[in-house]
């Protein structure tokens, strides 16, 4: 669809929605992910009980879904969920499920100020006055995250959703979490040795967890939103699940969301350390060394296979693109890393 006719379609269906007359402004794609579009819009609402001006973003599907990644759908009602726990993401609104109005679903979120590029993040400038208050800020909304467990989910669906087919306990998250993985991995073509050194070693150690929360699924920087006043949003809830907190602490903490910035591990921005103690004071939980390494080598092996997926999408002709096939030659480099925190753990 083009993207004026698209503009049009917005238009009429939020202004029957809506009870009024809407114009949408500065209708521009903006740069998304594998399996979603996002639009950057200015919204006028003439009359009706939600008259007003909105400066928004228009997410909704696009091409093939990535494995475990959520719904438009259950992504609105996991948004909606992490915003009224008081997380600083983007407020969703105005979710639409039928897919007769633009072929896909879709909602509308408030647009937020800030950038996410893991350069800018890093390196740039602007922020150097402002990086530990960023450290700060993620670390404690981490915590308000993993503050919402399934207890606290009033949707039963999504509550289900979120267990990613998995029968989830404190004694069975990372038991689960191993399996999936090495249902990815046999469903893969070809052989990879390393990566089943890994499994067999994630198996064997697997611990409990001390509880079952919210996963933000992929926390790291690239996804959250900053500029030189700070923190401004954290974005991209695809990925989110019930599960161990420690996925999520060292998720971010993984080599490669450092940016070149390899002795901030944190996200390249922070010290680990530094982090992790504000996150204790912030959710009042001892975090597990153990269970810090057991989860790092978790994620580590968990993007080898992504790569390899995203390579696997390229190279099956689904999704064309240079950049997926690149991204699958750097499986190597996460099973390295995994392997290098195995052999740690063992001297």
């Amino acid at each position: 669809m083009k993207d004026s006719e698209l503009k049009e379609r917005l238009e009429s269906y939020l202004g029957k929605r809506l009870q009024g007359t809407v114009e949408i402004a500065n209708m521009v794609s903006l740069s998304g992910g594998a399996c979603q579009e996002n639009f950057s819009a200015d919204i006028k609402v003439n009359g009706g009980p939600e008259s007003g001006q909105y400066q928004t973003v228009y997410r909704t599907d696009k091409g093939a879904s990535l494995l475990a990644s959520l719904s438009r759908i259950n992504e609105f009602k996991v948004c909606r969920m992490a915003f009224e726990a008081g997380v600083k993401t983007p407020e969703p609104f105005w979710l639409e499920s039928d897919n007769s109005v633009t072929g896909n679903p879709f909602y509308f979120m408030k647009r937020i100020q800030g950038k996410a590029t893991g350069r800018f993040v890093v390196k740039d400038p602007s922020l150097n006055k402002v990086r530990k208050q960023i450290t700060q800020e993620l670390a404690e909304n981490l915590a308000s995250i993993h503050s919402v467990t399934p207890e606290k989910c009033k949707d039963e669906k999504l509550k289900e959703v979120l267990n990613l087919g998995q029968h989830v306990s404190g004694k069975t998250v990372a038991q689960g979490s191993v399996q999936a993985l090495r249902s990815q991995l046999e469903s893969m073509d070809g052989a990879y040795p390393a990566m089943e050194i890994i499994l067999n070693w994630l198996e064997k150690n697997a611990p409990e967890s001390d509880a079952v929360v919210l996963i933000h699924g992929d926390f790291r920087t690239g996804n959250f939103m900053v500029n030189s006043e700070g923190l401004q949003g954290i974005v991209d809830w695809e990925f989110a699940h019930w599960g161990d907190r420690h996925e999520d602490l060292t998720w971010l903490c993984m080599r490669d969301w450092r940016f070149g910035k390899l002795n901030k591990e944190a996200g390249g921005f922070a010290d680990r350390s530094e982090f992790y103690e504000i996150y204790e004071k912030a959710s009042g939980v001892k975090l597990d060394p153990i269970k810090i390494r057991y989860w790092e080598v978790m994620g580590n092996l968990r993007w080898a296979i992504g790569c390899i997926g995203q390579a696997e999408r390229h190279l099956s002709g689904k999704d064309k693109g240079i950049e997926l096939a690149s991204i699958g030659r750097r499986a190597c480099e996460m099973e390295y890393e995994a392997m290098r925190l195995i052999e740690e753990s063992i001297k």
